[in-house]
């Protein structure tokens, strides 16, 4: 016999889930203005499936995965959407988590939003230009901030510091 107490709670579980995945897609700072905003087609037509992914769905690359994880040379990590200076190549780590790792943003540079997805509290950072998902902030990280900013890489550009005159 079919016991409907057993289909009630599939059901509930069902819209629960449901809704939860809804609310996830919906990042928390949504409603807030940008300098840079573009419609979803704009934003579809500049960047790569694996950039648009990561910064306007909050995706996240493999660990490993970006070239940028990498970079050793002197210069300025920015946002591949609208191409903001995010961080110093002076400020970058190696954090052993498989991706690019700083312990301290430019000035002016970021958002923060809390990010409760996956049962927990995070904070997740984003361009403070575009609003584009970068990654997200620890504080775990080495002195003098003691914070590690987990970003993805394939959310951001670099350009190499000019070469000076010998």
């Amino acid at each position: 016999m079919f016991d409907r107490r057993i289909l009630l709670a599939s059901v509930a579980g069902l819209f629960g889930l449901a809704a939860f995945r809804w609310l996830r897609s919906i990042p928390a700072h949504a409603a807030e203005k940008f300098e840079v905003e573009k419609t979803d087609a704009e934003w579809r037509a500049q960047l790569t499936p694996q950039q648009y992914e990561i910064l306007r769905k909050h995706g996240t690359e493999r660990p490993g995965s970006s070239p940028l994880l990498k970079e050793k040379r002197k210069g300025i990590f920015a946002c591949a959407g609208c191409d903001l200076p995010l961080f110093s190549s002076e400020t970058k780590y190696e954090s052993g988590t498989g991706w690019p790792s700083f312990y301290q943003p430019l000035e002016n540079a970021l958002g923060k939003t809390e990010d409760r997805t996956l049962g927990m509290l995070r904070i997740e950072v984003h361009c403070r230009r575009c609003g584009g998902h970068l990654g997200h902030v620890f504080d775990d990280g080495p002195k003098p901030t003691g914070l590690r900013y987990c970003i993805d890489g394939f959310g951001m550009v670099f350009h190499p510091a000019a070469a000076s005159a010998s």
